[in-house]
C-alpha cells in the first residue's frame, strides 16, 4: 500500500481491488462511530455503481455498525427510469446495502417524479439533514455523481438538479455493463450538485480498475476546476481517494 498528500486530498494506493474495497469499508466504520460517540445519529450519502461494490458489501456485513442510527441518502438517479429498473441507482443500492442493514431512514430520488419537484423536496431533506459522510466514486469523464464536466459548478447555488448526461457517461454505463448499447442508456438525471457533495465532513472516495485511471491521474494532478469536477476533493479537509493498483497506475509517487 502507498499513500501521499495531493494539497488537502489524501491518496491510498492497493495492490488489489479486494484490499482497497476493505481497508475503505474499514475506515467508513471507523468514521461513522467515530462520529456517534459525539452525535445521536448522522446522515450519510451512497454512491451506486459497479465500483462501489466492494465498499458496500463490507459494509452491508460489518455488524458493528448500528444502522439505526444512520439516515441513508443517495446521490444520483435517472429521470424517468421505472423504479424497479435494475439500472436504477435506488433499486442498486437497496439490492446492496439499503434493505440488508436497517437504516434509520432511508431517502431515495424518486425517479418518476417531477424532475424540478423532484429536486425542490430532496434538496429540503439535504438542507434539514447536513451531511457527514458522503462514499462516493469518480466516473470516466472526472464527473462526481451526475456533475459531467459540462454541467458542473463548483459555486452551485442549487443543492440537487436536474441535467444532461454526456456520452462518456453515458457510456461508462456501457461499460460498466448496465446497459447494452449507448442508446439505451437515459439521457437526463438528477444529481446533487458539487457543492451538496463538498458539504459533508467526510469525504470517502472510492475507485478501482484501469478505466479510471486517466480520470484519477486528473483528479490528482489537473487543475482545480470544472474540467475534472472531482479535482475538487483536493481542497476539502477530510476527503480520501482509495484506488487500487489499476486505476492508480498512473499516479505512484
Amino acid at each position: 500500500m502507498q499513500n501521499f498528500k495531493k494539497d488537502k486530498l489524501l491518496v491510498k494506493i492497493y495492490d488489489t481491488r479486494a484490499e482497497m474495497g476493505a481497508a475503505a469499508g474499514k475506515e467508513i466504520s471507523d468514521c461513522i462511530k467515530k462520529l456517534l460517540k459525539e452525535k445521536s445519529e448522522i446522515n450519510m450519502i451512497f454512491a451506486a455503481a459497479p465500483s462501489q461494490n466492494e465498499v458496500l458489501d463490507y459494509l452491508a456485513n460489518d455488524k458493528t455498525i448500528p444502522f439505526e442510527k444512520i439516515n441513508a441518502f443517495h446521490m444520483d438517479e435517472y429521470v424517468g427510469i421505472d423504479k424497479t429498473a435494475p439500472q436504477g441507482f435506488a433499486m442498486f443500492l437497496k439490492n446492496a446495502l439499503f434493505d440488508k442493514v436497517p437504516f434509520k431512514t432511508v431517502n431515495t430520488l424518486d425517479s418518476t417524479a417531477n424532475p424540478e419537484e423532484e429536486a425542490k423536496r430532496y434538496s429540503k431533506l439535504l438542507s434539514d439533514n447536513p451531511v457527514d459522510i458522503v462514499c462516493m466514486g469518480i466516473g470516466e469523464n472526472g464527473h462526481i455523481a451526475f456533475n459531467d464536466p459540462h454541467v458542473a459548478d463548483f459555486n452551485d447555488a442549487n443543492l440537487v438538479k436536474k441535467v444532461d448526461l454526456d456520452d462518456i457517461c453515458r457510456m461508462q454505463q456501457v461499460h460498466d455493463g448496465c446497459f447494452d448499447i449507448l442508446d439505451d442508456v437515459p439521457k437526463y438525471a438528477l444529481t446533487l450538485t458539487v457543492p451538496a457533495l463538498a458539504a459533508g465532513k467526510y469525504q470517502f472516495c472510492v475507485v478501482p480498475a484501469s478505466t479510471k485511471a486517466n480520470a484519477v491521474k486528473n483528479t490528482v494532478y489537473g487543475e482545480i476546476n470544472e474540467n475534472c469536477p472531482a479535482t475538487i476533493l483536493r481542497t476539502l479537509d477530510n476527503a480520501i481517494l482509495f484506488c487500487d493498483n489499476d486505476s492508480g497506475a498512473l499516479i505512484k509517487e
